[in-house]
């Protein structure tokens, strides 16, 4: 049984019951995400539960999985005092043993791993999923540890970043995007996958539970503050961590637990790959169109890769241009000279080592600061989505992960790439 009543349309308004599998409305005209609607309007912290399922009143789980890694938040003293923002807090999502945050992927994309394999019925298929790499890192661990069959599909050039702290489940395997293959092509890879027999796409954004889980990061921010945040500060390659985060902002306000307010969005892409920035800075929902050349360089330029996803559910119905809308909220592009200057800035202050993409985050609050741009009194929450990755070296031995599978690009979606996957099963 599902932890929820119903999923929304956000199109047409209408109550679908949840299979652990649905991504869409199939009435719906248009594009459009669903929400989920919970049986508790209200958020009760079960402490006794591990991880992220302290917060299970609001999941779209079946289960209850093996975990130990959920965000911290903390008020921040060295950072918040040195820019004079009394009520800076930051939301820790990675791996910092002495502040309790022992995510051990590095990556608060254990949140949706955790979400996601705790939704899937395992036995309607094997789970696919394309990434950059930190998804991928969360997914091996988590689906390894609890045995969900998963297929996570990269860009080849993107291998170097997947690693794991213990030898993999044989239930895992990973397919490289060959060649000079971007993110986009890994998405374009394991569509083309998902579509087989056997296999169920995780959905990426449209999987409620995805959301749901990195969601997480603004419920633990909310219960620690005891108040919603005015203003949240995260870097975005698809933004759905972000749309996730106006998503609990929403469930906070309607609780009753907390002071209504408008939870603004301060979102941050990383010079010169910024798609979101630039169809923002017009407010238009529609992305500008990108050649493969163009992007790749761009792509190829930027010290994040993570946040080079070149569809991102921005203009669709319930989407991160909606969230933007709604919140009143902006999009920073920031440049590598900036996020390596906040990386060395919070190490610094706060004293462990963040994620470029967290740098980002950190670098857009830097730039508001610089111009004026916000309230130093507000309640901010500063979502640092990864770090900690010096520490777990020195405390664990990271494990190389190498693919199962190469697919040319050229190959992608083609019958040839299809009997190569069925092989390796």
């Amino acid at each position: 049984m599902l932890n929820h009543e119903k999923l929304i349309c956000l199109e047409t308004g209408e109550l679908l019951d949840d299979d652990g599998l649905i991504l869409a409305n199939p009435r719906a005209e248009n594009p459009a995400l669903l929400r989920t609607v919970y049986n508790s309007p209200r958020l009760e912290v079960k402490n006794n539960l591990p991880g992220i399922y302290k917060f299970s009143d609001w999941l779209p789980i079946a289960r209850i999985l093996k975990s130990d890694g959920a965000p911290v938040t903390y008020r921040s003293l060295g950072l918040g005092k040195y820019l004079g923002l009394p009520n800076l807090f930051v939301t820790y999502s990675g791996y910092w043993p002495e502040i309790g945050a022992n995510m051990k992927t590095g990556t608060f994309k254990e949140c949706e791993a955790y979400a996601v394999c705790a939704r899937h019925p395992a036995e309607k298929g094997t789970l696919v999923l394309a990434s950059a790499g930190n998804t991928a890192r969360a997914f091996m661990a988590i689906s390894s540890e609890n045995k969900v069959p998963t297929t996570i599909v990269v860009p080849a050039q993107y291998m170097r970043s997947l690693w794991s702290i213990q030898p993999l489940d044989p239930c895992i395997k990973i397919i490289a995007a060959g060649g000079d293959s971007d993110y986009y092509d890994a998405i374009r890879l394991s569509s083309a996958i998902g579509a087989m027999d056997g296999f169920v796409n995780e959905g990426g954004a449209k999987n409620v539970a995805r959301r749901d889980g990195m969601g997480t990061t603004v419920l633990s921010a909310a219960t620690t503050i005891g108040a919603i945040p005015d203003c949240y500060f995260q870097a975005v390659g698809s933004g759905t961590g972000a749309i996730a985060a106006f998503e609990a902002s929403l469930r906070l306000n309607a609780s009753g637990q907390f002071e209504k307010k408008t939870m603004r969005l301060c979102v941050s892409q990383n010079l010169p790959f910024i798609p979101i920035a630039n169809a923002w800075a017009k407010k238009s929902r529609a992305l500008d169109p990108m050649d493969d050349d163009t992007a790749q360089r761009q792509i190829e330029e930027i010290v994040s890769k993570v946040l080079s996803n070149r569809q991102p559910p921005y203009g669709i119905t319930g989407g991160l241009f909606d969230a933007l809308e709604a919140s009143g909220g902006d999009v920073t592009p920031v440049t590598n000279e900036e996020i390596f200057s906040a990386q060395l800035l919070f190490v610094e202050k706060e004293g462990c080592d963040i994620s470029p993409e967290a740098g980002a985050a950190l670098a857009s609050l830097l730039n508001k600061l610089k111009n004026n741009a916000i309230d130093k009194n507000a309640v901010i929450m500063l979502n640092i989505t990864g770090g900690g990755l010096i520490a777990l070296a020195r405390d664990t031995e990271l494990i190389g992960a190498e693919a199962d599978l190469v697919i040319p690009r050229d190959e992608i979606g083609t019958a040839a790439a299809a009997d190569k996957i069925q092989s390796l099963f």
